[in-house]
C-alpha cells in the first residue's frame, strides 16, 4: 500500500480513536484511495444517517464535508489537519436510503502556509451528483507537527519524516 494511503488511513483512525463526532456519525467510512491532494471514500448508509423523510440527513453530508476536507489535508502529509474557518454544502438530490453506498471524492484545491481549501463531490451508486461541499481550514499551526511527513509526488513513499507504518 502506498505511503499516502497508509498515512491518511492512520489519521482517519486517530479521529475514530478520539471517539468524537466522527466515531458517532460515520464509523464505517471507508477510505478507498488517497494520493497527495485527493481522497476517495465511501459510506454505507445506516439507519442513524437518515432523516425523517427516510433519506440521508443533510447534516451528515455537511459533517462528511468537514471530515473529508481534513483527510485531504492529511493526504499532503499533515497529521494535525487544522481547524475549520469556512464550510458549506449544496444539495442537488437525495443522498440515498439505508443500505445505499454514498461515494465521495475530495480534492485539495489550494494550500498555503496558513489556509487550505477543499472541494468534495458526493455521488450515489449510479454516479449521479447528490451534493458538493467546500471547506477552508486554518493549517498554520499544524504545518510543523512532529508527525507530519512529506510524500513523493505520486504518494508512494515518504521522502521526509517517519513512515510509522513501515518497519
Amino acid at each position: 500500500m502506498a505511503a499516502c494511503m497508509r498515512f491518511t488511513r492512520r489519521v482517519w483512525q486517530s479521529f475514530i480513536t478520539n471517539k468524537g463526532h466522527d466515531a458517532q456519525c460515520f464509523p464505517n467510512l471507508q477510505i478507498l484511495r488517497a494520493v497527495p491532494g485527493t481522497v476517495e471514500a465511501s459510506l454505507k448508509v445506516e439507519q442513524y444517517n437518515i432523516n425523517r423523510v427516510g433519506v440521508v440527513h443533510g447534516g451528515l453530508i455537511l459533517s462528511l464535508t468537514d471530515t473529508l476536507g481534513s483527510l485531504a489535508v492529511a493526504s499532503k502529509g499533515h497529521y494535525m489537519t487544522g481547524v475549520s474557518t469556512d464550510i458549506g454544502t449544496s444539495f442537488v438530490r437525495p443522498g440515498g436510503r439505508v443500505g445505499d453506498v454514498l461515494h465521495a471524492k475530495v480534492v485539495l484545491t489550494g494550500m498555503g502556509k496558513q489556509l487550505a481549501y477543499t472541494r468534495v463531490d458526493f455521488t450515489n451508486p449510479a454516479g449521479d451528483l447528490v451534493a458538493y461541499g467546500y471547506h477552508t481550514k486554518y493549517v498554520g499551526r499544524s504545518s510543523s507537527h512532529d508527525e507530519n511527513v512529506k510524500f513523493s509526488d505520486d504518494g508512494e513513499t515518504v521522502i521526509e519524516g517517519k513512515d510509522k507504518d513501515v518497519v
